[in-house]
This record gives C-alpha cells, structure tokens and sequence, in this order.
C-alpha cells in the first residue's frame, strides 16, 4: 500500500493544472459516482489528477490509484478503502478499471458500503465499460471525453484562444463575421493543418511526431489484440487478423464506401461477421460508421460510409487521402454534440437538419444547389461567405 501512496503523491505533484478540458468544469463533481470515459490518451488520468490538485492540493483526503497496478493482483478494492476510509479519504479516483477483472461488482460495493466515500473512475477501453457498467449504470453519473478540439489544441499550442465555444448556430449564420476576426490574429490555414496531422490527442505534446504516431498505431493494435476479445469471448486470432485488415482497407479509402458483398469475398467472411468488426471498431473509437438516419439498431445496420474516428489517426496509419481526412475532421468535431448522418444529397446531414458538402477551397454547390439550410464546408480557406464556410472555425464547437 504504501507503494500505491508513493505514486499518487509523485503524480499529484507533477500533474500540470495549467490547461483544463472542458470537461472539467461540466461535471457534477458533487455526485458520489462518477464514471468517465475516453480514448486512450485523451486526457482522463490528467483531469482527475488536476480534480484532487485544485480541491486537495496535499492529497490528504483523495486517493488516486491505477487499477493496472501489480498491488491489485493480490488485493481488491474493499481492501484498500477499508485501509483508506480509515486514513481519512473521503475521495478516491480509480483509473483504468477495466483491467481489474470483476471491477463494476467492486465498485458497486464500494458505493454500498462506503457511502461517505465519494468514487471517481475512468476506462481507456470503450468496449469493455459499455459492455460491464450493467446494473451499475443506475447509480454512475457517466461522462465522455474526446480528443482535443481545435480550440483547445491553440492552448495547448501557447495561443490564447482567439474564440470562446462556439454553437452550430453561431458558426452557420455569424461565421462572415467571426471568422475574419480569427484570421486577423492567427495563421489559422498553418495551425488548422497542424492540428489535423497531430492535435486530437493531447500527448503529442510530450513526444516527437514518429513517436506520437507509433503509439497511436499501438492504440489500434491494443484495441483489436485485447479490448475486443475482452468482449467477445469467442472471437478467433483469424478474426482478429481480419480486423486488422479491414481498418487497413478504410485508412487507404476516400472514404470508404463499403459494398458487403465484395468486402466479405475479399476478406473470406460473411455480412454478418463484418458488420459485428465494424460495430466493434466502430465503438472502439478506431472508425466512425456514418448511418442513414432511420438505421435503428445500428448495430445491425450496414454503414453507408465509414471513416477513421480522427485525422491523427489518419496520419499514424498513413492514410493518404485527403478528402477522407477532411471527412473525418469534420465528423469528430461534430459528433461530440451533435448527431451526424449520411446524406444522399451532399456529405452529411446533421441533427436531421442542416446538409453539409465537405471539401476544399474550390468546392462548389453544384450536389447541394437549392436544397434548404444546406452548406459548404470548404478547407484551406480563412474565411467564407454566404453558406460556403471554413472548415476550420468548427474546431470551436467545443
């Protein structure tokens, strides 16, 4: 135990509580559950470190501890709160629960048991916490975190941000005026490039680009080799394998289009198995699966497009196409938010309302002419006019 204590005191004091996520400051943190997930670095060990710096500068009564950690091989949690409740702790954040075997039947007894004890946890593996929250979704309050938006990338770039949050609204109808104003103060063409290469995770910071991309590849491959199984208990290496290449086959696309019947014969599966690897994928957070709106369950709905989940990770998998990273910029940064759906006129229809056709600077109206509240997302521009808008300005969605 007293190794567990020396860490969370080594964290606390290098944790930096200079930059918040917006996530921060939307969460009740006066819940006594609070469950929060994300990609793989993303941010969610940071923002529960700065949580105990900012109300405990001393760590006296929190506790943060990573269930990845040997300690838990011959010990669980009731052991360690009992340990803990006695020292005074009235707050204990958990990170990576998923790899503690049983770990929602645990925490369920830490609320049951503990109710003074206020429990903060997150999981890296998407998949496996849908997949176990069970009964414990009743009691949790469950937020997500997503990767750096554009805004947010700027900060961590050392700009002050030239935009507080932005909504849709503002950016549909005042972007003639707020854009200009953005464009003023910044090289926003340079910075938007940058952060479509590199931004959507925020430990680009700490590493030089190849390394940054080799664990972004490590990510997908940590995803397939064992989140998946984790799941799906009867899954095969083979099946894995095709996993694996069906994600290689949809960073090569523009975008990718998938045609069932030809995908299965080059893959040797059947419909049924390629739409279960695109689910999986898919809530993963390796792909996003782009549906028409009246596909319900989707998960028994074949995707009319499929994209990588980020530009990131476009470029780790060394996709080559452009038009795809523009999509998938696009969707990410509507996503959080807001529901995005195919379009059979255009690229996307968002909230069942508003048609967007994403390209580049010289893209035209020509597929969306005379269609209501339809727009033109155009990269490589600093400012637009009329309903022909920069790509750019909808990294301040959030």
């Amino acid at each position: 135990m007293d190794i567990l204590k020396r860490r969370f005191k080594t964290l606390l004091s290098e944790v930096n509580v200079h930059i918040f996520r917006p996530l921060y400051h939307s969460i009740d943190w006066a819940q006594p559950l609070i469950g929060i997930k994300g990609q793989r670095g993303v941010g969610k060990t940071t923002l529960m470190l700065q949580r105990i710096k900012e109300t405990d500068p001393r760590g006296e009564n929190s506790f943060y501890v990573s269930l990845d950690n040997l300690w838990f091989a011959d010990h669980n949690l009731i052991e360690m709160a009992e340990i803990l409740v006695a020292d005074g702790v009235t707050n204990l954040y958990l990170d990576e629960v998923h790899r503690m075997p049983g770990w929602e039947r645990q925490i369920k007894n830490l609320y049951d048991l503990y109710p003074e004890l206020h429990v903060v946890f997150t999981s890296s593996s998407l998949l496996v916490i849908d997949h176990s929250i069970g009964d414990l979704s009743r009691r949790v309050s469950m937020y997500i975190l997503p990767g750096l938006s554009f805004r947010e990338f700027l900060t961590f770039e050392g700009i002050d941000s030239p935009l507080d949050k932005l909504s849709l609204s503002d950016i549909l109808y005042s972007h003639e005026t707020i854009a200009p104003s953005v464009a003023a103060k910044i090289d926003v063409i340079s910075l938007f490039n940058q952060y479509m290469k590199k931004g959507y995770y925020p430990f680009y910071k700490s590493m030089n680009l190849g390394d940054y991309y080799g664990r972004l590849e490590r990510m997908v491959s940590t995803v397939i080799d064992f989140d998946i199984p984790a799941v799906e208990s009867r899954i095969d290496y083979e099946t894995l394998l095709k996993a694996k290449r069906l994600v290689s086959i949809i960073s090569g696309s523009l975008p990718y289009i998938p045609n069932m019947v030809t995908l299965a014969g080059l893959m040797g599966t059947n419909r049924a198995q390629l739409l279960k690897l695109f689910d999986l994928l898919n809530r993963a957070g390796v792909i996003r699966e782009i549906f028409a709106e009246a596909n319900s369950p989707k998960s028994l709905a074949k995707p009319q497009k499929v994209l990588l989940n980020n530009s990131s990770l476009m470029s780790a998998l060394d996709s080559p196409k452009t038009g795809a990273e523009r999509e998938a910029t696009f969707a990410s940064l509507l996503s959080v938010d807001h529901e995005v759906n195919f379009a059979k006129n255009g690229d996307f229809i968002v909230d069942g309302r508003y048609l967007f056709e994403v390209g580049g600077k010289g893209k035209g109206f020509a597929q969306i002419r005379n269609i209501p509240d339809s727009f033109v997302v155009a990269d490589e521009i600093e400012f637009g006019f009329g309903n022909k808008i920069p790509l750019w300005i909808f990294g301040f969605l959030y």
